[in-house]
């Protein structure tokens, strides 16, 4: 099933400050960085490949399409949805945004994960989580889900506490890499919890960057190229 959605918005630097301050990271020119437009032409009214998008009016297209599937192991059924986004400015499509989400039945169990173990090669941020952070992200991407904000609800749905946002991570790995890029592909690879830490790297590959997150003890929860 396939549902497309328009949205048209004037480009104003409030939104991307509020982020600049939120990540800790220099403020953007006229020129957003890579996945600063998440932060823009939100759906507010209900619950890639990368040019440059600048201050004025802009106007994106999203289509969801979904599919549902029962994985080997589980008692519940999986729902797969891909998002496809275009983001359009003076009459040109600047950003074309994928993201293949999987979704599924609360209150099942969820340990974290193993990943594999992260070089010691390139830079390394530590980047401190709390429940402000992960609210104030919340807010700023105009994410309603609980289990990133209220602890006792994300408990109830299997969780040991509250999730770090995979966007959250994926903003961060691409902040590690910047100015680099504008062909960004990531993926999340385990479940990264507030009282885990987290340390985002970056390392030179050729012409690419190879960026990740992992947690304290080294268990990778994200990884991404940038080129």
């Amino acid at each position: 099933m396939d549902e497309v959605h328009e949205v048209t918005e004037l480009i104003t630097p409030g939104p991307a400050q509020a982020l600049a301050g939120l990540l800790g990271v220099p403020d953007a020119d006229d020129e957003l960085p890579l996945l600063w437009h998440w932060v823009y032409l939100l759906d507010r009214g209900r619950v890639w490949r990368h040019g440059p998008l600048r201050i004025g009016s802009a106007a994106t297209r999203r289509t969801w399409q979904a599919s549902s599937a029962r994985k080997q192991g589980r008692s519940g059924p999986l729902v797969f949805v891909t998002v496809h986004t275009e983001v359009s400015q003076g009459g040109q499509v600047v950003i074309t945004d994928e993201q293949d989400l999987v979704y599924r039945e609360p209150g099942a169990d969820n340990p974290a994960r193993s990943g594999p173990s992260v070089a010691a090669a390139g830079r390394d941020r530590a980047v401190t989580v709390d429940p402000v952070l992960l609210f104030r992200f919340s807010a700023l991407t105009y994410n309603a889900h609980r289990i990133h904000y209220d602890r006792d609800y994300a408990q109830a749905e299997g969780y040991p506490g509250l999730v770090v946002h995979g966007p959250l991570q994926a903003l961060l790995m691409a902040e590690q890499a910047r100015p680099v890029g504008s062909e960004y592909s990531y993926r999340l690879v385990a479940p990264l919890y507030e009282d885990q830490g987290l340390i985002v790297s970056a390392a030179a590959d050729g012409d690419a960057v190879r960026v990740s997150c992992r947690d304290t003890t080294g268990r990778v929860t994200a990884t991404g190229i940038i080129s």
